[in-house]
C-alpha cells in the first residue's frame, strides 16, 4: 500500500534550495536579528565581520547600522551562498558599504586587528573544532576592545497543543542539533559564556531575544513556518515510537489535513541567545 502524499520525504537541497530556504528563515527571524543588533549598539562609522554570512541578509541589517560611513564584510565558505548574497546587496541601497568574500571560520583571511567588531550567527557551534580554538580564531581579527557576538538559536515552541509531542521530537537528533548524546557537555552551545572567557574575552554577557508568529499567517509566514518545522525536525524515524511517529507525519507534514498550521488560532515563538565579550584592550565600539 503506497504511502500517504503528506508522509514521503523530501528531496536533499541543492544550493537553490538552500538559498531559498535561507531566504525563507531570515523573513521569519529579522525582527529579532534588528532587536539583536539595536542592542549591540555598534557604532556608525565602525568596520564589522559577518562570519558564516549566509545568503549576506544579516550583513545588509548590520550595515544598515553603522551607516553612514560603516563598513561590513560578509563571509561564507559557500560560493553559491555569496553569490546570492552579492545579489542581493546590488539591488540594496547598501551596496556601496559590504563586500562579500569566501573563507573558512577556522583561518580567517585577514590580519588581527582588522576590525571593530565581529558578529556571527548559527555558526559557533556547528563547526567541528573546539570552540574556544574558534572564539581565539574570531577575536584575533577584532581590535582590542572590539565586541564579538555569537548569537545561537536557543529554544522554540512550533506546536500548540502537542507539549508531549514536541518534547519527545526536541529529544531526537534532529531536535538536538548540533549537540548530540554522548558529546562533551561543556560543547553545548548555551555554555557559549564558557567560550568567550576561556577564550580571553572580557566583560562577557548573555542575553535572550523572543520571535513571534500567530494566526492569521501571511502565505510567506506560512511557508516560513513549515520550513522551519520541517528544519528543526525533519522526519524523524527510530527515535520515536510508531505512535509518536504517526503523530508527527499528522501534526507537522504540509500535506496532512490536521497539519499544524491550519490551527485557527496558531501561536508560535522561539528564542535567539546573544553571548558576547569585549577583546581585552581599550572601550570600542
Amino acid at each position: 500500500m503506497e504511502e500517504p502524499e503528506y508522509t514521503k520525504a523530501s528531496p536533499a537541497h541543492d544550493a537553490g534550495t538552500m538559498a531559498h530556504l535561507l531566504a525563507l528563515s531570515d523573513s521569519l527571524r529579522e525582527p529579532v536579528m534588528r532587536a539583536i543588533v539595536r542592542a549591540l549598539a555598534f557604532s556608525p562609522g565602525s568596520r564589522g565581520l559577518d562570519a558564516g554570512c549566509g545568503i549576506g541578509s544579516h550583513t545588509l541589517l548590520l550595515a544598515e547600522a553603522v551607516a553612514p560611513g560603516g563598513h561590513v564584510i560578509g563571509l561564507d565558505r559557500s560560493p553559491a551562498l555569496l553569490a546570492r548574497a552579492g545579489e542581493t546587496a546590488r539591488r540594496s541601497s547598501m551596496s556601496g558599504q559590504v563586500l562579500f568574500q569566501e573563507g573558512d571560520l577556522t583561518q580567517l583571511p585577514f590580519p588581527d586587528g582588522s576590525f571593530d567588531w565581529l558578529w556571527s550567527v548559527d555558526c559557533a557551534s556547528f563547526i567541528p573544532v573546539p570552540p574556544v580554538t574558534l572564539l581565539g580564531e574570531l577575536s584575533r581579527v577584532v581590535k582590542p576592545g572590539g565586541t564579538v557576538a555569537i548569537i545561537v538559536w536557543s529554544s522554540q515552541q512550533l506546536l500548540p497543543g502537542y507539549p508531549i509531542l514536541e518534547a519527545r521530537l526536541n529529544a531526537t537528533s534532529l531536535g538536538i542539533a548540533p549537540f548530540f548524546p554522548g558529546q562533551n557537555p561543556e560543547r553545548h552551545f548555551m555554555r557559549a559564556l564558557e567560550w568567550l572567557r576561556e577564550a580571553g574575552l572580557q566583560e562577557t554577557t548573555a542575553r535572550t531575544f523572543v520571535g513571534e508568529a500567530h494566526a492569521p499567517l501571511t502565505d510567506e509566514l506560512r511557508e516560513s513556518l513549515a520550513s522551519l518545522i520541517d528544519m528543526r525536525w525533519g522526519q524523524p524515524q527510530a527515535e520515536l515510537t510508531p505512535e509518536d511517529r504517526a503523530e508527527f507525519e499528522r501534526v507537522c507534514l504540509p500535506n496532512s489535513p490536521a497539519f499544524i498550521l491550519n490551527v485557527p488560532g496558531y501561536y508560535a515563538f522561539f528564542t535567539y541567545s546573544l553571548f558576547r565579550g569585549r577583546v581585552p584592550g581599550r572601550a570600542g565600539p
